[in-house]
């Protein structure tokens, strides 16, 4: 979860209408990679999460996903506490966004974006969706940037009901990324589940009700997602539940394995334990002041949060040797 900032918002973007055709380019990275590299079981063997489930006798199995417990210290060396810091301080943004959304922030400090803000739930799973689409990361948080910012502010499940599938497509043009008529009508369908389903009023942005009928069980929520949000599957929910644990406690700690490739290029362990321990261990070093939180849990979740985002960001915008140089 980013730290905390302002939300005043301003329009962006310019009207175009023409879909455009091509797939991002190989320097251009996306979210949907994610998928390529998710490992498979092995017939025959039986699975780690009911391993798991064996173990502890709950019965449930935890959300955590990747836990590369082999490959927990750094691999390279680095100063963990100077390369935290320097993830979660604004000196980052630079290498960890596209160079559009920088520039935008630098001329409107105010503007909500996926890289700079807090957001709902029901904002998270918006991203969530637009981000999973085999779309470029800057065309991606473009797409956020101008929908959940003036003249638009399609930040509630009755804002996106409102605009309807047309008017989604043209917010979509304006924003001159890829697959918006299929984006836009998957956005109108999530904004009928949360409505229907998810939340007690239309402009309800928490998903309590959600959270509710899951009994705030993450792998219920899990379920749920995938069954009730068309377009939303495994890497969508992935990129959903690794910022959401930051407000729901039933996620912490969770990592997929894009962002647990991306921190070990970084330096940082590898695995979910190792990186939630060097945290631990550095905690009174860690620069932790502007994280969201009111208690100490919240806080150190949302340091878990931000460093995971900023590494999956820098190596999207291949920037990882460039961060790593600027903590030598």
């Amino acid at each position: 979860m980013p730290p905390k900032k302002a939300s005043n918002q301003k329009n962006v973007g310019s009207a175009k209408v023409d879909q455009i055709k091509s797939i991002p380019s190989k320097e251009e990275s996306t979210e949907a990679d994610a998928s390529e590299n998710e490992p498979k079981e092995r017939s025959g063997t039986p699975s780690s999460s009911k391993k798991r489930k064996a173990q502890d006798g709950t019965g449930k199995e935890p959300p955590k996903v990747s836990r590369r417990s082999a490959r927990g210290a750094p691999s390279q060396n680095v100063d963990v506490v100077k390369l935290i810091n320097f993830l979660l301080s604004p000196d980052s943004l630079q290498l960890c966004t596209p160079k559009d959304e920088f520039s935008e922030v630098e001329k409107n400090p105010q503007l909500r974006t996926y890289s700079t803000n807090p957001f709902t739930p029901f904002e998270e799973l918006v991203s969530a969706l637009i981000l999973s689409r085999p779309i470029g990361h800057m065309l991606g948080v473009r797409s956020i940037r101008t929908i959940f910012n003036e003249p638009h502010n399609l930040n509630t499940p009755q804002a996106i009901r409102a605009k309807g599938k047309d008017g989604c497509r043209a917010v979509l043009d304006e924003a001159r990324t890829q697959h918006r008529q299929k984006t836009a009508e998957e956005l109108v369908l999530l904004a009928n589940a949360v409505c229907d389903e998810f939340n007690e009023a239309e402009q309800d942005q928490s998903l309590e009700k959600f959270r509710s009928k899951c009994e705030q069980d993450a792998e219920k929520e899990r379920e749920m997602l995938k069954k009730k949000i068309k377009g939303l599957a495994k890497t969508g929910i992935d990129i959903f539940a690794r910022r959401i644990q930051g407000q729901w406690t039933e996620w912490y700690p969770f990592a997929d394995e894009r962002s647990m490739k991306a921190v070990e290029m970084l330096g940082l362990p590898g695995d979910i334990d190792g990186l939630v321990k060097t945290i631990d261990e550095h905690w009174d070093q860690i620069k932790k002041d502007d994280m969201l939180g009111d208690k100490i849990d919240e806080v150190r979740r949302n340091v878990f949060v931000m460093v995971l985002e900023r590494s999956v960001a820098a190596e999207l915008e291949g920037n990882v040797d460039q961060v790593r140089k600027a903590v030598a």
